[in-house]
């Protein structure tokens, strides 16, 4: 039998500790938790954790220096979890090198389903590997896409979006990365540049491109696909 994999939990809230501690272990998780970003980059250098959950409000240093703290060694996934709403805060998260985000309060049952989509992520894949949906199929290889057994015609740029995404299933991918990967660090403000691309991408991908499905949008944050 494979080992459980290994959740650092770090959140000064003793309660939520505890309540994600429970829930946690119920669903075949082995838990580690801190409560400030000291503690969590010592049991984090300690357990080697498979996944983390991170409080951004820690009584000792702000959450994303514990993001690139771990960043500068470990790959695993990071799950933010924070009462900060302020799209900025998302933002600064992600760029550091968290995977995803969650504000509070949120659902239990919405944080299993983020942290079992990481650790999909997080599972070693092809270097070129075919992305299969419902609907279409994503050759990284080959660069296409085909959909009803024709190959969709993308242009280079919506090629690029479309890769970028793919390459990150379930991840949410902020919209200064996504910029900067497809046109360049000068870019990183034109966010109307993915506006535009996205809805060109539905329009040619999605079964309802009004009700998307595989590209979704985090507003004012970035952009997700899910398979």
């Amino acid at each position: 039998m494979s080992p459980a994999p290994r959740v650092l939990v770090v959140d000064d809230d003793t309660e939520l500790l505890r309540a994600l501690r429970i829930n946690l272990r119920a669903r075949g998780y082995d838990v580690v938790t801190a409560i400030d970003g000291t503690g969590a980059l010592h049991r984090a250098s300690e357990a080697v954790p498979d996944l983390v959950i991170l409080d951004l409000g820690l009584p000792d240093m702000d959450g994303v220096e514990v993001i690139q703290g771990l960043r500068g060694w470990s790959s695993a996934p990071i799950v933010v979890l924070s009462a900060r709403q302020d799209q900025r805060d998302k933002v600064r998260a992600l760029d550091a090198g968290a995977d995803d985000y969650l504000t509070k309060p949120f659902g239990m049952d919405e944080l299993m389903a983020r942290l079992r989509a990481a650790a999909r992520r997080a599972q070693p894949a092809d270097d070129a590997p075919v992305v299969r949906t419902q609907d279409f199929t994503v050759d990284l290889a080959a660069k296409k896409v085909v959909r009803d057994d024709a190959e969709v015609r993308l242009t280079p740029t919506e090629w690029q979006v479309l890769e970028t995404l793919v390459r990150s299933p379930g991840k949410l991918v902020s919209q200064r990365q996504l910029l900067a990967e497809v046109w360049g660090p000068a870019y990183e403000k034109e966010t109307n540049y993915l506006r535009v691309y996205l809805a060109q991408l539905r329009g040619k991908l999605e079964p309802v491109p009004s009700q998307p499905r595989y590209l979704i949008t985090e507003p004012g944050i970035g952009y997700r696909f899910e398979p």
